[in-house]
């Protein structure tokens, strides 16, 4: 049975910070709906009411197109070991970028990660959990490390170059913003 909860409670927050993957949904009104699996060392909680995470660069941008035109957020966990468990966070998310004053505040919150390119922050409004009992048991064998040897491998002007070619609009044609925000 689902419950609904104001914040994150302590319990929330530990089976959080074991997990290794977890997912991110967005939309606007008239766009696609996007969900993206995140891993890596990633996100941190910062506060019962608080989550951000550390965005690398990708083959597409739509989270960022979705939340800068409309803030709607939802992360997802899902136990795959242990006991079943499926724990949401809904709330409104803003889009961090180097340029960006909040940037060398957040940003010292993380591991550094090659192909860093935004901060998300969620104001989280509500929390959900459900039982998960559908969701299989999964064995954790390690990070590719793929994406990080990339993002080394085309050094910050190729990335900034990749921006500018892959990452400036989302699928629906909305802006991201990312060059003009993170160049400099």
């Amino acid at each position: 049975m689902a419950m609904m909860f104001d914040a994150l409670s302590e319990r929330h927050i530990e089976f959080i910070r074991a997990q290794k993957i977890y997912f991110t949904g967005t939309a606007t009104a008239d766009s696609r709906i996007n969900v993206s699996p995140k891993g890596m060392d990633s996100l941190r909680v910062l506060g019962p009411n608080r989550v951000a995470w550390l965005n690398v660069t990708g083959s597409g941008n739509e989270t960022s197109a979705h939340v800068q035109a409309d803030a709607r957020m939802t992360l997802m966990f899902c136990a795959f070991e242990g006991a079943p468990l499926i724990l949401r966070l809904y709330g409104r998310a803003s889009v961090i970028h180097r340029k960006d004053p909040q940037w060398a505040a957040l940003y010292p919150q993380f591991t550094p990660l090659p192909g860093a390119r935004q901060i998300f922050d969620l104001a989280i409004t509500h929390v959900q959990t459900s039982c998960g009992m559908g969701v299989p048991l999964m064995d954790y064998q390690g990070e590719r490390g793929s994406l990080e040897a990339w993002a080394e491998k085309k050094g910050d002007s190729g990335l900034l170059d990749y921006w500018a070619q892959k990452n400036q609009s989302s699928i629906d044609g909305l802006p991201t913003h990312i060059v003009a925000r993170n160049n400099g």
